[in-house]
């Protein structure tokens, strides 16, 4: 059953069928896997049943990094296969991790486990958030971008907002099963009134319009296969890029992840030359997706941005992907089996700066980056200098026409909602979108075509709850939430179980016959 739960919850994050997230079908998921774990009597138990919850979750989730290592890769496919269900077997163990402490401690009392199992979910969603470089791609919090509560984002962000989804479903299943008489309310009372008037305060507004800006988003639909050919992919990305920038009319152009596929020193003679040109003596401004660099310096994944009278803008990719921009220690024996052009890149700081273009200040992140808030946060420790408008490169054509472009673009507008910012995407094959500070698609471009999509974007100023607080700690206030929750918790059993053992102790022997 916990197996087709977590199944259920990888659904719920964007549905194979429209790509759409379903907010109440995350909440039963997580609710079936509650009411299995209060029917264990060991913790192990219960870490087992949450270990195959996850695994079936996470492998339902990103099942399509198959066709990245298998179809684009060379990998063979049954070792494509293990890989995936590894990766979201050791991802699972973090949740495995909170189901056995919740069986351990969490059962007594509908309402105590209730908050005990939400602050135990968030401590799983901040592991795979923070250890091991991260990768909380498939997150519950992201299957209510567009439910009941979206409107927490902009004061706890996804991951409490996912907490509080736990919370819900363990309570959805508590009620029914919990004892007449029992004491709980004001435990109860002590979470959904604060969670209530969070979710109030996410009904106001926190920014001011900064204007407006007409922008063109290119999409290449270079197949991924050819993209990196010298006879295919890399003429046709070089030659019709070069064509829409020169013929683009709007005041922002902006171009997906890696448009241009070579290193400046190995583009034609005069290339990138005329494209400062362009921009820097007209009236007109863009951002470039290209790799610099060289063997000596290290390589770098990077947009670079022109506009009139000054000097070429720059940004370096901070938060790289494992296996694609580096190579994990002892696992280069892994990457030498796939034919992807794998490399060790530098990265790029955290909190880098905007480029600045007619009034706004736009804030470039590559590809996965926009998957973490608290880093993207971080451009908002000054307010004065903060982003107005957020602006998406990728590359999804690794994972062919599937769910992960779906998933991508609910994590952009995730971002939206948090900051109340705008995001553009310009991606290769889609979603390339314009996406408003509500965070509601305004503006979208077929999906796998070749094409430009223009529209008009509004960019905002002033700071939500959320980047003030993740701009200055980072995720530092959740961290500390859970854990108090999950220490409380264990003291209060404790105590139970010492009070337990001094009132057997008390009680007097009863006489023999």
């Amino acid at each position: 059953m916990v197996i087709a739960a977590g199944l259920a919850q990888a659904v719920s994050v964007g549905t194979p069928w429209r790509g759409d997230p379903v907010w109440w079908l995350q909440i039963l998921a997580l609710a079936a896997l509650v009411w299995q774990l209060q029917r264990q009597l060991s913790w192990w138990r219960g870490a087992l049943l949450g270990w195959a919850f996850a695994t079936a979750w996470l492998t339902g989730t990103f099942w399509w990094l198959f066709i990245s290592m298998h179809t684009y890769g060379g990998l063979a496919a049954p070792l494509t296969a293990l890989a995936v269900v590894g990766l979201a077997a050791f991802l699972g163990s973090y949740y495995a991790l909170a189901c056995g402490v919740f069986t351990a401690i969490g059962r007594r009392g509908w309402a105590r486990g209730a908050v005990v199992f939400g602050a135990l979910w968030l401590l799983a969603e901040l592991m795979r958030v923070t250890w091991f470089t991260g990768f909380p791609w498939g997150a519950g919090g992201y299957a209510h971008v567009d439910g009941p509560l979206a409107a927490l984002a902009k004061t706890i962000g996804v991951h409490g907002i996912g907490a509080v989804a736990a919370m819900a479903s363990a309570l959805l299943v508590g009620w029914p099963r919990r004892q007449r008489g029992e004491r709980g309310g004001w435990v109860l009372l002590l979470w959904v009134l604060p969670v209530a008037a969070l979710g109030w305060a996410g009904r106001a507004t926190y920014s001011e319009s900064a204007g407006k800006l007409d922008v063109a988003l290119l999409q290449g639909n270079v197949p991924q296969e050819q993209k990196f050919q010298g006879r295919t992919g890399i003429p046709l990305a070089l030659n019709w890029y070069a064509e829409q920038l020169e013929q683009s009319s709007a005041s922002f152009v902006v171009t997906p992840e890696t448009a241009i596929p070579l290193l400046p020193a190995q583009l034609p003679p005069g290339y990138l030359a005329a494209i400062n040109q362009r921009f820097t003596q007209g009236r007109q401004a863009a951002l470039i997706g290209i790799p610099l660099g060289s063997y000596e310096q290290g390589y770098t994944n990077s947009v670079l941005g022109f506009r009139p009278g000054a000097e070429v803008y720059r940004f370096d990719k901070h938060h790289l992907v494992p296996f694609g921009e580096f190579i994990p220690p002892l696992f280069r024996w892994f990457t030498n089996l796939m034919e992807i052009p794998l490399g060790d890149f530098n990265r790029g700081a955290v909190g880098q700066a905007s480029f600045p273009w007619q009034g706004q200040l736009l804030a470039p992140n590559i590809c996965y980056e926009d998957l973490f808030g608290e880093e993207l946060g971080a451009r908002f420790v000054d307010a004065a200098a903060a982003p107005t408008i957020f602006v998406n490169v990728s590359n999804i054509a690794w994972f062919g026409n599937t769910v992960a472009i779906d998933q991508h673009l609910s994590i952009s507008r995730m971002r939206s909602l948090e900051f109340e910012r705008p995001m553009i995407r310009a991606t290769n094959t889609g979603a390339t979108v314009v996406i408003d500070w509500r965070g509601q698609v305004t503006h979208a471009l077929a999906r796998h075509t070749r094409g430009v999509l223009t529209g008009e974007v509004e960019g905002r100023t002033g700071l939500t709850p959320y980047a003030r607080w993740v701009s200055q700690l980072g995720l530092w206030p959740l961290w500390g939430l859970g854990l108090a929750v999950v220490l409380g918790a264990a003291l209060a059993q404790r105590r139970q179980g010492r009070g337990s053992q001094a009132h057997r102790a008390a009680e007097p022997e009863r006489p023999g016959p």
